[in-house]
């Protein structure tokens, strides 16, 4: 009955337990609408390089690499968004896992397609949200949905 009667938390409040939570949640989203639709480009062969980038790799098509790019990016990207929606306590690990694997699919793209100054784009956002992700721990992210 008393947990009733509890006011809920000020916003002000909310966006000192949880630091950078908007900024987050709207760079994590729109990693994980770029890497959808990288995925759907590179599936259709849209915009993709020519194939013969990865025959080193046995393959023919982008197929491979456009699961790859969905798994290893947008899935990640999208979980910590959604973390970071619910105010959840593993929020600023899911954006580190996220930013480093986002930074491994940049590097391993290099020998295949060569240096693109989107990749240079992409690795900034990396590090920056990882830094952002750090800060937030530990300035004192709490336990919010879970």
């Amino acid at each position: 009955m008393a947990a009733l009667l509890v006011e809920p938390p000020a916003s002000s409040e909310l966006t000192r337990t949880c630091p950078h939570r908007t900024v987050l949640m709207a760079a994590e989203s729109l990693v994980a609408v770029a890497g959808a639709a990288g995925a759907v480009q590179l599936w259709e062969g849209t915009y993709a390089p020519p194939a013969d980038a990865i025959a080193p790799l046995g393959l023919t098509t982008w197929r491979v690499p456009a699961v790859w790019l969905f798994a290893s990016v947008a899935v990640p990207s999208a979980t910590a968004a959604w973390l970071l929606h619910r105010r959840s306590a593993s929020a600023p690990t899911a954006v580190l896992v996220a930013s480093g694997l986002l930074a491994t699919e940049l590097a391993v793209q290099i020998p295949f397609v060569g240096p693109n100054p989107l990749q240079a784009v992409l690795g900034s956002v990396s590090a920056g949200l990882a830094g952002l992700a750090v800060h937030a721990r530990r300035a004192g992210w709490t336990k919010g949905a879970d």
